[in-house]
């Protein structure tokens, strides 16, 4: 099965857990294949075992069959709280060349790593934001809890209407997820980060206030990277409208082409440079590369969580 989902695959059919599975199981079987085997299946019942530790709960049919050691693992260390915020700002519905455009992606990567989050017994809660925090639904495990998920994306995946513009206040939706969430947390947050230059020190203290408060963060940037980023358009006149205020401009894109790439390329390497700094997992997520590396960023982000406790 591709990571690749379509929305006219879902519309008919109102089923986003049907499709996470088929993505989950797809990038599970590719796990097998791949130099990450560690990860598995076993998810809920392993884990690596690090050198040092005692031996007495090594899984040797396990390790006869992997060649590799694992531990087995009991409830209490198996449990991890993870909220999932996507930027649903105006922004983040344009679409070019793609199937999808970034919402979409973002929900369909939710959606993924929920149905991967069951597997391991995690809980899950879902924020959606564009100026204010509008939806905010608490980390659970419970199947009732993951199925109205679900239902949740679905909807709101529906209810667009083109003549909206929404802009985004990812600093203020970051504050409030950070005090809302009251037990320690993975914060995975999907956004465009197309947002006005001056605010970046403003993001960065947002952030810092959610790794304050003892949460995990990891932020993955999704971007239409062919025309937001290398501006790949045709050599004729555009009229560009910006989606959150409604501004139109006229012009030819080749004739700003290379100062734009310029300027954009700085912009995103300055972030990408202060994550780093201050310790926050940046993951360059371009709509047409899929889900896969998303999941595997988070069970990456995962295990370093599991092995510091």
């Amino acid at each position: 099965m591709s990571d690749k989902i379509k929305l006219e695959e879902i519309i008919p059919y109102g089923n986003l857990e049907f499709l996470a599975k088929e993505v989950v199981e797809g990038f599970i079987t590719g796990l097998h294949k791949s130099p990450f085997h560690g990860f598995s299946v076993e998810f809920a019942e392993h884990r690596i075992y690090n050198k040092g530790e005692s031996t007495r709960h090594i899984d040797w049919k396990l390790y006869a069959r992997t060649d590799k050691l694992f531990t087995k693992k009991y409830e209490e260390e198996t449990n991890l709280r993870c909220q999932i915020l996507i930027d649903c700002s105006s922004s983040m519905y344009f679409k070019g060349k793609n199937d999808l455009n970034k919402i979409q992606y973002s929900v369909f990567s939710a959606v993924s790593l929920i149905e991967l989050l069951k597997k391991q017994r995690d809980a899950v809660g879902i924020s959606l934001f564009s100026d204010h925090l509008f939806q905010h639904t608490p980390a659970k495990s419970s199947p009732a809890h993951l199925r109205y998920l679900y239902s949740e994306l679905e909807k709101f995946l529906l209810q667009y209407s083109p003549n909206n513009t929404q802009k985004s206040n990812i600093v203020q939706a970051l504050h409030d997820v950070a005090e809302l969430c009251h037990r320690r947390s993975l914060i995975l947050v999907f956004t465009d980060l197309l947002d006005e230059p001056e605010k970046q020190a403003e993001f960065f203290r947002a952030l810092q206030h959610v790794k304050h408060n003892k949460h995990e963060v990891v932020v993955f940037h999704v971007l239409d990277s062919d025309a937001e980023l290398d501006f790949e358009f045709d050599n004729r006149p555009y009229q560009l409208i910006d989606m959150e205020t409604g501004e139109k401009i006229k012009l030819n894109p080749s004739q700003i082409k290379e100062k734009y790439k310029s300027q954009i390329e700085e912009y995103f390497s300055k972030i990408q440079l202060t994550c780093l700094q201050y310790k926050i997992d940046y993951v360059f997520c371009p709509i047409k590369k899929g889900y896969y590396s998303v999941l595997l960023e988070y069970l990456i982000k995962r295990q370093k969580m599991i092995v510091k406790r």
